[in-house]
């Protein structure tokens, strides 16, 4: 699977922005998360969805204010950001993998997009 993430930018506090992560292959076999990588620090969990779209989990840090979705007929799986904050500042990776359940630790990925910068400007 090669994923490809795109959407990010220049924003300022408070605004919006809405991530997608392309993929190939079989998309619908795997879940998808968001990671992000702040400069300096470790890769972070953002959220999660399983295969199907049913279930989602995030980071205390961005819920109430991100969304993650996912079209399979598209290929495609989005995150949504609102309210953004100087914090949220990072590049923000797509990430797939097999298994079942909650992943929150980035070995435990199998296939990674490239990456996208977001910088919330206060």
């Amino acid at each position: 699977v090669q994923l490809q993430a795109s959407g990010g930018g220049l924003v300022q506090a408070g605004d919006s922005l809405r991530l997608s992560c392309v993929a190939s292959g079989s998309f619908s076999s795997y879940a998808m998360s968001w990671f992000r990588q702040a400069p300096g620090k470790e890769r972070e969990f953002v959220a999660q969805i399983n295969w199907s779209g049913v279930s989602t989990f995030y980071a205390d840090s961005v819920k109430g204010r991100f969304t993650i979705s996912r079209d399979n007929a598209k290929n495609t799986g989005y995150l949504q950001m609102n309210s953004l904050k100087p914090e949220d500042t990072a590049v923000y990776y797509c990430a797939v993998v097999r298994e079942y359940g909650l992943k929150r630790r980035p070995k435990d990925y199998d296939y990674w997009g490239q990456g996208t910068q977001v910088t919330v400007s206060s």
